[in-house]
């Protein structure tokens, strides 16, 4: 089986913490999306993994950190790493099509802005698994249009009128990932746009018109990681998960002074509280000092130093310094605000 994972988007909704780092490598509860989202994906098919490719954007963005992460996440699940590169925003097919050499076998696609909770049977018999997520307002998503075998038989974007409550995750299983690879090379020979970018839904949809049997994939829980109120709201929400699960989140190598943590909270190595509260729902990432503060239900990165503080709905960068008694905040990487 292989993964493939097209983050090549600059994640501008969630600026400024995206002008430094790509959105899939900003953390939530202490990991960065895309390893959680691989991570996940992997424990569903629970099967070998023999391959993960990633389509990267520009390298003077994407650097060889970036690279080096993950290929680092790929040989922890004993896969090898592909690195591709998608220098053009031309869309969701055209990300795809960069990975063309990888394309061949069973495989899932995964855009790495979102993560799932989900224990299902992947339904190999299927030509095609789209992953899905039941919604209460169905208008704002493209959802699947399902016969009565439940085999999904259209995609609508965004119905005017109720098609189905099932919508679209961006996480995709094929028995034979090539099929697609022929129906999108088609796509941009022919040169089929939508909304200005050549689309997966056109590969998709050649499939379906061909007779291939397309079956759903329900999650339990999908996050998204679009802007900062949602990022935030994931990270609450995956702490919650973790430590239901029984996950340790609170570094052995941290040192509390005078201060109290209320869990769920995560807590990097060489973290060091002093006079603080910090929690519930808070992830802290390793090196950040924070002192005479209460932070609850925030993100901070790491090798920040927080002072004289009361954070609640915050997102902090890497290697920020905060003094001062704002609140709801957004800043980015070497922000000082004192």
């Amino acid at each position: 089986m292989k993964i493939i994972v097209p983050m090549a988007g600059r994640g501008s909704r969630l600026r400024p913490h995206t002008l430094t780092i790509p959105k899939p490598l900003i953390p939530v509860a202490g990991k960065p999306i895309v390893h959680r989202l691989v991570a996940d994906i992997a424990n569903v098919l629970n099967e070998e993994i023999e391959e993960i490719a990633f389509i990267l954007g520009d390298p003077a963005f994407f650097g060889e950190e970036v690279v080096a992460s993950l290929k680092e996440l790929a040989n922890g699940l004993g896969a090898k790493a592909n690195i591709y590169r998608q220098l053009d925003p031309k869309g969701t097919g055209h990300a795809i099509m960069c990975a063309a050499p990888s394309l061949s076998g069973p495989a899932v696609i995964a855009y790495a802005d979102t993560l799932i909770r989900a224990d299902f049977n992947l339904d190999k018999e299927a030509d095609s698994v789209i992953w899905t997520k039941k919604v209460d307002n169905p208008e704002a998503y493209g959802v699947v249009n399902l016969n009565e075998r439940q085999e999904i038989t259209e995609l609508v974007e965004k119905p005017t009128q109720f098609v189905s409550d099932q919508a679209v995750i961006g996480i995709y299983y094929f028995k034979e990932v090539g099929v697609l690879k022929k129906e999108l090379q088609y796509v941009l020979d022919h040169n089929i746009i939508n909304g200005g970018e050549y689309q997966i839904n056109d590969g998709i949809k050649r499939m379906m018109a061909a007779g291939k049997v397309f079956k759903t994939g329900t999650v339990d829980e999908w996050m998204d990681c679009g802007n900062k109120e949602v990022t935030v709201e994931t990270n609450r929400r995956m702490l919650g998960f973790l430590a239901e699960s029984g996950e340790t989140l609170v570094s052995e190598k941290s040192s509390q002074q005078n201060s109290k943590i209320i869990a769920p909270c995560f807590i990097g190595a060489g973290v060091v509280l002093k006079n603080s509260t910090v929690g519930p729902f808070a992830s802290v990432g390793e090196g950040t000092i924070i002192e005479d503060s209460t932070v609850k239900n925030s993100i901070i990165q790491t090798h920040s130093v927080i002072k004289n503080a009361t954070l609640d709905n915050a997102m902090i960068g890497n290697h920020a310094i905060f003094d001062g008694k704002f609140t709801n905040v957004s800043i980015g990487d070497y922000s000082e605000l004192k």
